[in-house]
């Protein structure tokens, strides 16, 4: 009886995942991620975002990583995918903080990308958006002026802008 539990528990995470759509599919990466579970997130990662290695490899690379950048995350919030074929991109406003990237733990707009793979949405590739091209996935953000929030941290510098003088 406890096989047949068993049996009927992997269809049923097949059938879902199978079934996910790029939103719930990041969110249950993140998920992974946030909670350090990489083998949980393993899952929902491309082939190419596994860069060819095998679980117990990428597991551990990801927990290695995780620790000696002392990475939390403390939330973040999935936007709607924009879905064109078999490839999805779909926005992320991350909080977190590391001791490699993001010290101060400020705001990440990120944008992923997911491709189909074996019949269900897998997490590609992910990121950071510079920001002029917040506005357009983040329009409730961006201001009428699409300029960037203030707390952004630049893809190019790890830094965030310095205050305008003209204020």
């Amino acid at each position: 009886m406890l096989c047949l539990a068993f049996v009927a528990g992997l269809l049923r995470q097949s059938v879902s995942a199978a079934d996910a759509t790029p939103e719930e599919t990041l969110k249950r990466y993140l998920e992974g991620l946030k909670a350090r579970d990489f083998a949980a997130a393993h899952v929902y990662a491309s082939k190419a975002m596994r860069a060819g290695k095998d679980k117990e490899v990428w597991v551990k690379e990801g927990e290695a990583l995780v620790s000696m950048c002392d990475l939390k995350i403390f939330k973040f919030e999935i936007g709607t995918a924009k879905v064109e074929g078999e490839r999805a991109r779909v926005p992320n406003l991350l909080e977190s903080q590391d001791k490699c990237i993001n010290a101060l733990g400020l705001t990440e707009y990120e944008l992923y990308t997911l491709v189909r793979e074996d019949g269900a949405w897998k997490v590609d590739s992910q990121i950071l958006l510079e920001p002029p091209e917040i506005p357009e996935w983040f329009p409730k953000r961006g201001g009428e002026t699409g300029a960037a929030p203030p707390d952004v941290v630049s893809p190019d510098t790890n830094q965030v802008p310095p205050p305008d003088s003209g204020h």
